[in-house]
């Protein structure tokens, strides 16, 4: 069905106000986390359905044309379908790996080898920089937290600065893959950028995240935590049947995605549920020639759900305020000021508000920019989040994971870092994409 009929703008009226209040009060309790113990997932949810049943409710009450409310409604559960379904495949392959033992064998191996606390930081950022382009960085964030919890749990000396490199390194990884963190995932999913396109972002992503471990590192004290590792014993540690086989598959789910993004124009959850077909046959498999019961079932019975409900419900509300006609201001900001310092700004906002309803808004605002100013964008909100310590999913999934010791406060110290960081990444854009035009 077309969108022929125009939709009310309520911007400026009592309702449309009503709206923005209640998208605020939801907020300031997602953002409150912690000083609630109230799951975000909670009032996102809330806020995004009760938004658009008080808008239903006003069209209803008002008399007006339904067409353009309906025409909203099913292109955002089309839009937020896409990324609920992908990043559910993506969680059910990793606690398919997590129940195979891949996680626990790294984590073993790396404790057993005896490494100073300086090569672990670096170990682990590294890991998380490259892992997070294709496991997300969030899984990336809370499975290296646990490897750094494992290796020590209360010198903070070590655990605060690796906090910091395990957040900076996911959420960088993540912004140069649309695998990796979900404002790439939904970039890409706009069509803003084809899946090559995002590569070029990588010497940005991975110089800006160097320089900022690198600053991080003279934090941490060159000792050695594990004077008793066994790498006999680290040895001894093997992967369960059918792991390595879970992750050739995770791989090839991977390619489906992108090939078919590609080249058969699918969106890449259908890729990724295609993955996801052939991973439930193989476990079936394991079943019936090796007598090893690894339930497809109980691997999504794992999954974080909050988190998927968590973006259902803050991209509803997001929707909700595009709709009723707020987010088309936030268009005109690119028309006032340089595409640049505006995109720029998106990365600061990203690390107070977090990065996935700022990405939302601007591509619902879908301002007038060229590609390059696209993939700048990208960039700074992915990586923007890293400024704060609950500016990102990585960020507030590593405080849950690391109560009492990687906190607001702790993170805020060094923060100065990520800054540098941050500021060294969009020099690398500007001399790329804008001086010598390489994209």
């Amino acid at each position: 069905m077309e969108n022929t009929a125009q939709a009310i703008n309520l911007v400026g009226s009592p309702f449309g106000w009503l709206l923005l209040v209640i998208f605020l009060i939801g907020y300031y309790f997602i953002a409150t986390e912690e000083k609630y113990h109230l799951d975000k997932a909670k009032p996102a949810l809330f806020i995004g359905t009760l938004m658009f049943v008080l808008l239903g409710s006003y069209y209803g009450a008002t008399g007006a044309n339904f067409e353009p409310f309906e025409y909203a409604i099913n292109h955002l559960i089309l839009e937020i379908a896409e990324i609920f379904f992908f990043l559910f495949v993506a969680m059910t392959y990793i606690e398919a790996l997590v129940e195979r033992g891949v996680f626990n064998a790294l984590k073993q191996k790396l404790i057993a080898k005896g490494y100073s606390y300086r090569e672990l930081f670096w170990i682990t950022g590294t890991l998380a920089f490259f892992i997070s382009p294709v496991a997300d960085n969030l899984t990336t964030a809370l499975i290296l937290s646990t490897v750094l919890l494992a290796i020590e749990n209360k010198n903070k000396d070590f655990l605060v600065p690796s906090a910091i490199n395990v957040v900076v390194a996911a959420n960088a990884g993540g912004a140069w893959s649309p695998f990796g963190d979900i404002t790439t995932l939904m970039v890409w999913s706009a069509q803003k950028g084809a899946f090559v396109d995002f590569l070029y972002l990588f010497p940005a992503a991975f110089v800006g995240w160097l320089i900022t471990a690198y600053l991080l590192s003279r934090y941490v004290p060159n000792l050695d935590p594990n004077q008793d590792g066994d790498e006999q014993e680290a040895a001894k540690i093997e992967i369960l049947k059918g792991g390595k086989m879970i992750i050739a598959f995770g791989i090839l789910t991977i390619a489906f995605a992108v090939g078919g993004k590609q080249l058969l124009h699918l969106p890449p959850m259908w890729g990724m549920l295609f993955g996801l077909s052939i991973l439930q046959l193989y476990m079936y498999s394991l079943k019936k020639r090796h007598n090893v019961d690894v339930s497809i079932f109980q691997a999504m019975g794992k999954i974080e759900n909050n988190t998927l409900l968590f973006f259902f419900g803050i991209l509803a509300a997001v929707g909700a305020l595009h709709f009723s006609g707020f987010l088309s201001y936030a268009a005109k900001l690119y028309e006032i000021f340089n595409p640049t310092w505006v995109n720029i700004g998106v990365g600061f906002i990203s690390a107070i508000v977090d990065n996935v309803p700022v990405m939302s808004a601007v591509l619902k605002a879908n301002p007038a920019i060229d590609h390059a100013q696209w993939m700048l964008v990208t960039l700074t909100a992915g990586i923007g989040g890293s400024l704060i310590s609950f500016g990102s999913a990585a960020g507030v999934g590593v405080m849950g994971k690391m109560q009492g010791i990687y906190t607001f406060s702790s993170h805020l110290k060094l923060a100065w870092t990520v800054l540098v960081g941050y500021s060294v990444s969009i020099v690398i854009w500007q001399v790329q994409f804008i001086t010598f035009g390489i994209y």
